[in-house]
């Protein structure tokens, strides 16, 4: 009866050495490229201007993300924006562009999943007092707030990656001195 009972265990403990570090890393980067790569590089994209040097221009739309009262305040005109506002939207702007294809390529996976926590953060917090989105709540036996629930999915997959980081599929293994995960 014991040997029933841990049946289970065993086979997933064999299963977890024979193809877990491939699997689960490797399946937290595809995932991320599924759901969320689109979603940060588009939203990256109205912020930016036009061509390859759009990415050195501030937009109305960035300004407007980032820092919405400050936007509405003066109307949208990005001329307004402070130098500390101009570098917040530029750094913002560029992480969304970068960070999800560092993660995607499995390259500096761990670093980049930490700065797109950071990131997710103050995504939330720009959108709950800034948008005025509505946080919502755990446990309320709705999955689908937009703060509370979703965003903890996405914060967990990343966390995932930099604990455990991209898999051996990622890049990072190619790094001179470097651990393979």
């Amino acid at each position: 009866m014991q040997s029933i009972l841990t049946l289970p265990d065993r086979t997933m403990e064999r299963a977890d050495s024979a193809i877990g570090d491939l699997l689960l890393g490797t399946s937290a980067r595809l995932i991320f490229a599924g759901v969320l790569f689109l979603y940060f590089w588009n939203s990256a994209a109205t912020k930016v201007g036009d061509g390859f040097f759009g990415i050195f221009t501030i937009t109305a739309g960035g300004f407007g993300q980032i820092f919405p009262k400050a936007a509405e305040a003066v109307l949208w005109d990005v001329s307004q924006m402070t130098l500390f506002q101009k570098a917040v939207v530029l750094a913002g702007t560029w992480s969304e562009f970068i960070l999800p294809v560092l993660i995607v390529l499995g390259l500096l996976t761990r670093l980049a999943a930490l700065g797109m926590i950071g990131f997710v953060v103050v995504q939330s917090l720009t959108d709950i007092y800034g948008h005025g989105a509505e946080i919502g709540a755990w446990f309320d036996g709705s999955a689908d707030a937009l703060i509370a629930d979703q965003r903890a999915f996405w914060v967990f997959l990343l966390a995932y990656l930099v604990v455990k980081g991209g898999g051996p599929l990622a890049l990072d293994r190619f790094l001179p001195g470097r651990v393979a995960d």
